[in-house]
């Protein structure tokens, strides 16, 4: 089928747009919701508009108002989607969060919910019940901005609708401005420094008609995905983008896709599959971790986009994944790259369908240094992988430390303006401040321009990225400090990179008076549950004696010196297990 045209003005808001697509293609599969070893439980857009009214009214009569906040903290459950429709059917804005993993920390976990209650302004919970002990004293805490907690999957919607009730819905629904906000999302990072993106209708689908001009979407593409739904990729790409379009999204559970990634492959299989995106730490566990008895029936081969992103796109985790599925249908020219954020909607770059993603074979030392050039045979290499060309309705710049323009070639902080870009961070002006400046949007990231593609080679800060999520050091240094027998301040943590597994590992280093053998593998191991008590596996761990850590002109550990210092030397008074 041909590609379709996505006319905005005739349906301007997202509710607008669902419904519009439920008298188009009312029999269409919207979302399939995947469980492993079941019958998949199918919405068409007709029964899931039917059914996201149905909450709608339940929202409405608890006193729920246009603009409020509604935090979704929910396992992976077929009425999830027609309670996020109902929700912004009444004007409010659905906020997706994640559901604990069983090894963080109650305590842990309603810290983070608290400090985003506080910063991003949540104004009611939507959970289950069996979350209630965590998350009920945060409600009833003295100046907590949190009015309720409800529980949805509780509610009786096969009730038939109030329409007076409906009617009154309906009209506030389609008398709101496609300027208004639609949504919360918080950008990536660990729980209490995730920053709060508030999108507008207009935001959002702008960036389903450039971003679906620029992966070609068709009327016959099906999206499969097990990518969590409170990151941006799952949420945008994988979720608003193909809901909105009018065609089908297989939706997995994440956490068994953890467990057993190869339920993708078998949903791709069985629903015929066209478009998925992946962070790149997926292609290696395909690639590696996938038994060959597991993989029997397996069909790719309908496949014609799969897209690398939300964190560094590695040369070799591409060619381990298509080696590997080759056999399997797979077509290589099927691998795409992606660069975008919250902050964006989602993508700013896209690499060609059919065309092999370019990569550029880049003297390492000079890059380091701030400069692209082809390395020779008497240099150090690195493969960098081109996140693609400009998506319409965006722009970038490459720029230095003062923010001023480079040449191609130069390596600097990419700096970003969309059609699709949000205003600034819902409740926090100071780091709005930091990033917008009359317009653009200053990423944080390094990279260059060559020849109309961008490639992406790191973070400006110090952000580990491991298997797709960004950890801040300073989260993980926190905890630590608080671990007996390490000194306290004297901690550093920083991403190690793992070449088997295409992506990074937290490793960290802590000063101590400890000097005995058994001392310090207790002290390791506490080190290792401090960081599984944040929900942060670390991989290794440097014990060093007092005032081993080398300081920043701020008087703080320097974690990229120090980091340097590991790397470079073998040094006795280092101790790691």
């Amino acid at each position: 089928m041909s590609e379709f045209n996505f006319n905005i003005e005739e349906a301007n808001t997202l509710w607008k747009r669902w419904t519009l697509n439920a008298k188009k293609y009312p029999n269409r599969d919207a979302i399939i919701h995947w469980i492993a070893g079941e019958e998949p439980i199918r919405w068409t857009f007709q029964s899931l508009i039917e059914k996201a009214k149905k909450f709608s009214i339940h929202i409405k009569k608890h006193g729920i108002e246009k603009g409020n906040v509604c935090a979704i903290v929910m396992r992976h459950n077929p009425n999830f989607y027609p309670l996020y429709l109902g929700i912004s059917r009444t004007a409010a804005l659905p906020a997706v969060l994640a559901y604990p993993n069983p090894r963080l920390h109650p305590d842990k976990f309603r810290q983070g919910i608290e400090g985003m209650s506080q910063r991003s302004g949540l104004d009611y919970i939507f959970t289950e019940r069996e979350l209630e002990p965590i998350i009920r004293p945060l409600i009833e805490k003295p100046g907590s901005t949190i009015k309720a907690i409800f529980f949805p999957l509780e509610w009786d919607t096969n009730n038939e609708i109030d329409s007076k009730l409906d009617n009154e819905i309906e009209e506030n629904a389609n008398n709101v401005d496609s300027s208004e906000p639609f949504l919360l999302q918080h950008s990536s990072g660990t729980t209490g420094l995730q920053k709060p993106v508030v999108l507008s209708h207009r935001a959002v689908l702008n960036h389903v008609k450039y971003y679906g001009k620029a992966i070609g979407l068709k009327e016959d593409d099906k999206v499969v995905s097990w990518l969590p739904l409170y990151h941006d990729m799952g949420l945008i790409g994988a979720y608003h983008i193909p809901l909105a379009f009018g065609i089908p999204s297989v939706q997995i559970d994440p956490f068994q896709w953890v467990l057993a990634p190869v339920i993708q492959l078998e949903a791709i299989t069985q629903e015929k599959g066209t478009l998925l995106w992946l962070p790149n730490f997926a292609y290696n566990i395909y690639a590696e971790k996938v038994d060959e008895e597991e993989l029997e029936g397996i069909d790719l081969s309908t496949v014609r986009r799969v897209i690398n992103a939300s964190e560094p796109v590695r040369h070799d985790s591409h060619e381990k994944f298509a080696k590997r599925f080759e056999k399997y249908g797979f077509n290589p020219l099927a691998l795409t790259a992606m660069y975008g954020m919250a902050e964006t909607t989602l993508a700013v770059t896209q690499t060609e369908e059919g065309k092999p993603i370019p990569e550029l074979p880049a003297n390492r030392n000079l890059l380091s240094n701030g400069e692209f050039k082809f390395a020779n045979e008497n240099s150090v290499k690195r493969i960098c992988v081109s996140s693609g060309k400009l998506i319409e309705g965006c722009s970038i710049r490459i720029v230095d430390e003062n923010r001023n323009d480079l040449p191609d070639g130069k390596v600097g902080e990419v700096a970003v303006h969309s059609v699709s870009m949000f205003d600034g961070y819902r409740n926090y002006p100071e780091k709005t401040a930091e990033v917008l400046e009359n317009g653009w949007y200053y990423t944080g990231d390094y990279g260059f321009k060559y020849e109309d593609d961008y490639y992406i080679i790191g973070r400006k800060k110090d952000i580990i990225i491991v298997a797709g999520k960004n950890i801040y050091p300073e989260d993980i240094e926190d905890a630590i400090n608080n671990v007996e027998g390490v000194i306290p301040g004297r901690v550093i943590a920083f991403g190690d990179e793992d070449e088997k597994m295409g992506t990074e590992q937290v490793a960290v280093v802590a000063e101590t008076k400890y000097e005995t053998e058994d001392e310090k593998k207790n002290l390791r191991l506490n080190i290792l549950k401090a960081g599984m008590a944040i929900d942060i596996n670390i991989h290794k761990v440097y014990l060093v004696p007092p005032r081993w850590l080398i300081k920043s002109s701020a008087g703080k550990p320097s974690r990229k010196a120090n980091k340097e210092r590991l790397i470079n030397g073998n040094d006795p008074q280092v101790w790691s297990k």
